[in-house]
């Protein structure tokens, strides 16, 4: 080879990862907040991903995610926000529980922020639902009438329950906001119902041990990482359980009835590309659920020896055997 052309050849060579790294940071950043673990979001994730690749988004490809997990240290959230802020990504998706958007939104009021929230109107995050006129944008969960709707999915299936337990999390504010919302539905149709607290993982197994005739599971993030672990429980002592997603009936749960995250976090997704597009997260409504998951294990069911209703199945939009 003469020498001229090893030259431009070794050259050319040194050139390509330079051009990969110029290529890569030309690439928008979205920062992705979570206040939990990623293992049991796997599913979840992928249906943002899904959100991003319907508007022409593929991770690695013409887009940079930059994740950060707090696993349940919620006390890391600000430090991981002030980061994320710090490295200038263009837009933040937060999901998780509320101290996740509140870090987020203690970080920065000009970054655009994707939020999956419970009431992000009651937060201050957004000023309407259909105008969110500031910052963020993106899915609320919050459903009138869901628990005392669980509540009666407990008693059409044991209608002889005499007190059904109710486990909440005290260290979560939806959680706390449907414990009240239960106990007001038991006590207009007479029903007793026995509240139990668990805010860690030491409190879950005293929790189950003596539980009554059926079982409640109230909305948390702390409840959804210690998803197996509860479903285990149940399945130990024998408890029939209601949880409100339908991810937990999917790992053996017996019943869950709630909104579909997977439906959330594909829209996160959608709204994160269309605001990397240009769009303003000011203009962006806020969605609410439209759609509510009835699943129903039938598997769990005939272990615990429990008969489901005609009725309830005929509801159900999965049926898992």
């Amino acid at each position: 080879m003469k020498r001229r052309a090893f030259i431009t050849l070794l050259g050319g060579a040194a050139a390509w990862p330079l051009a990969a790294r110029a290529q890569q940071s030309a690439m928008p950043v979205i920062g992705f907040l979570n206040s939990e673990s990623p293992a049991p979001l796997a599913q979840l994730v992928s249906a943002f991903h899904r959100g991003l690749n319907e508007t022409g988004y593929v991770e690695g490809k013409n887009v940079i995610i930059e994740y950060r997990w707090a696993r349940g240290r919620y006390d890391r959230l600000r430090e991981m926000a002030a980061d994320l802020v710090g490295r200038r990504v263009a837009v933040i998706v937060t999901t998780g529980a509320s101290p996740s958007l509140l870090a987020a939104r203690g970080a920065t009021r000009e970054i655009p922020t994707v939020l999956i929230s419970g009431e992000p109107m009651q937060d201050g995050i957004v000023v309407s639902f259909n105008r969110p006129g500031r910052n963020a944008t993106g899915v609320s969960l919050f459903a009138d009438a869901l628990s005392a709707k669980r509540l009666d999915l407990v008693r059409e299936l044991i209608p002889n329950a005499a007190v059904i337990a109710l486990l909440v999390d005290p260290n979560s504010r939806e959680s706390m906001i449907e414990s009240s919302e239960v106990q007001e539905a038991a006590q207009a149709i007479g029903q007793r119902i026995i509240v139990s607290k668990a805010g860690s993982e030491l409190d879950l197994v005293p929790a189950f041990a003596d539980t009554p005739a059926a079982l409640l599971i109230a909305g948390s993030p702390f409840f959804t990482r210690q998803r197996d672990q509860l479903v285990a429980l149940a399945a130990q002592h024998a408890v029939p359980t209601v949880y409100e997603w339908r991810e937990f009936a999917t790992a053996g749960g017996l019943i869950s009835y709630g909104p579909s995250l997977t439906n959330a976090y594909r829209q996160v997704g959608v709204y994160a590309a269309r605001i990397l597009n240009g769009d303003k997260p000011a203009d962006l409504p806020v969605q609410q659920p439209t759609k509510f998951e009835l699943a129903i294990n039938l598997k769990t069911a005939k272990t615990l020896g429990l008969t489901v209703p005609e009725s309830l199945l005929g509801r159900a939009d999965e049926v898992i055997e």
